[in-house]
């Protein structure tokens, strides 16, 4: 348990103390003092450790990050001491390094010394390096710009490590004929609000678990507000759902990149995360993408279920054997609502290690480049999720996704859109209600509140 005398910084301290195995045991107190310098006091037990950080100049606005970002170090500072451990990302504990990163560059020119005192390990110093290097020709705040994400939360079966609001389409197909229609309305009352779109983004959900003519109706909805020729992701899903049917549908309505999502090439993986399918059905639906020359994206999960580490280095090694233009490592993270948290104990660190550690040494001799990172809470090993690109195939709205540089405007149920305000370094938020009878209850109050916030 975890007492602060600065109440905000609770949950913040306690994403410090979740990465330690053991330390949400102990009872710690903490003070924080705000002036000449950044003062930590923290009590374990009978111990007292004092931290102290140099309050370099800075505004009102900067304070309070501040303030935050050195309670984080000293606590993590000590709990790293106590529990003789070090982490891949120190005291980071945000989603987007990269972002912190950016504005360091901004500030100072060099984010590496900032990230060095915050105990982010060399490899990952290097990583954020080559991350921005890989966003170059696709970061940029353009004016105006807009990526708009369609979701079909719609899957054949849930997964067991997923957290989403998803059903197997069997239990939810009744709401699919009003789903089409509050989508179709989402996008007609959009089209107004969108000048300059950057891309356009189907996901689930399993996309794929629509029949054809139900994908049709969203593509041909879509397509009166893309008329730029821009990035157009369907993010197709689950080989088991693929039809040629489908593929040549997506074609004919411009889709220019799929998304094919393994997670893993272990049969008995994919069996215990409740896949119906199997590695070779993956391979068959790679061959069966190959004649509409889409751009493809895969996706690998380190840490499923209880795989070893030849097993994940064989879904790194077939995944490169068939050569997608992305391919995603993610790392298992156990959220609550995914069957997989009540069943796993906390996972290895130093076999996740090794899993990252093979797929990054893989992915680079085979020519793959980094491209987005991002971290989320209750991730196995504090390590990340990464997206690797062939050379000039980055996917441009992960990047405008995860590096939060352009509004996001998201339609259907449990879609957040972003409104971005950049001169006031601001961003406003509305998401869509998640369960689809609210949200077809309330379609109206939706685009009326999403038509307000876009129109600042």
């Amino acid at each position: 348990m975890l007492t602060s005398s600065c109440k905000w910084l609770e949950p913040e301290l306690m994403d410090v103390v979740r990465l330690f195995e053991g330390a949400e045991d102990l009872e710690i107190f903490h003070e924080v003092t705000v002036g000449a310098h950044f003062e930590n006091f923290f009590r374990i037990g009978e111990e007292a450790f004092s931290f102290c950080d140099e309050n370099a100049a800075r505004t009102p606005l900067e304070e309070k990050s501040l303030v935050k970002r050195y309670a984080k170090l000293a606590l993590y500072n000590l709990l790293s001491a106590r529990f003789q451990k070090t982490l891949p990302w120190g005291s980071l504990t945000g989603i987007r390094p990269t972002r912190l990163a950016y504005k360091e560059l901004e500030r100072s020119g060099n984010f590496a010394p900032m990230f060095e005192k915050l105990g982010v390990s060399e490899e990952n110093i290097a990583l954020v390096e080559r991350v921005l290097e890989g966003q170059k020709g696709v970061y940029g705040r353009g004016a105006d710009g807009c990526d708009l994400f369609v979701s079909l939360p719609f899957c054949p079966t849930k997964c067991a490590y997923c957290s989403f609001i998803t059903a197997p389409i069997a239990a939810t197909r009744k709401f699919m004929p009003a789903y089409l229609e509050a989508l179709e309305r989402e996008l007609a009352a959009a089209a107004p609000r969108i000048k300059n779109l950057r891309s356009v983004y189907i996901g689930g959900g399993t996309p794929f678990a629509l029949e054809a003519e139900e994908l049709e109706r969203v593509l041909k909805a879509v397509a009166p507000l893309r008329t730029n020729g821009c990035e157009y992701t369907v993010e197709a899903g689950r080989p088991d759902t693929f039809t040629e049917e489908k593929l040549e549908i997506c074609k004919k309505s411009g889709v220019t990149r799929i998304c094919i999502n393994a997670q893993s090439f272990s049969d008995k993986t994919l069996e215990k995360i409740g896949r119906k399918h199997t590695a070779a059905d993956l391979y068959r639906a790679f061959e069966m993408a190959k004649p509409f020359k889409f751009d493809v994206n895969c996706d690998l999960i380190a840490g499923l279920t209880d795989e070893s580490l030849e097993e994940f280095e064989k879904s790194i090694d077939a995944a490169i054997s068939l050569s997608p233009e992305n391919i995603t490592v993610h790392t298992l993270c156990l959220k609550k609502g995914a069957r997989l948290k009540e069943e796993t104990a906390r996972l290895q660190d130093g076999l996740l290690s090794e899993m990252i550690s093979y797929s990054r040494e893989k992915l680079t001799a085979a020519g793959y480049e980094p491209y987005y990172l991002y971290r989320q809470k209750y991730m196995a090993g504090a390590h990340e999720n990464v997206g690797w690109t062939k050379p000039n195939k980055a996917c441009i709205y992960n990047v405008d996704v995860m590096e939060e540089i352009s509004d996001n405007l998201a339609v259907g149920a449990n879609a957040i859109s972003k409104k971005l305000f950049a001169k006031e370094e601001r961003i406003e938020r509305y998401g869509s209600p998640k369960d689809l009878p609210t949200y077809l209850q309330k379609i109206e109050k939706i685009i009326q509140e999403k038509d307000k916030l876009f129109a600042q």
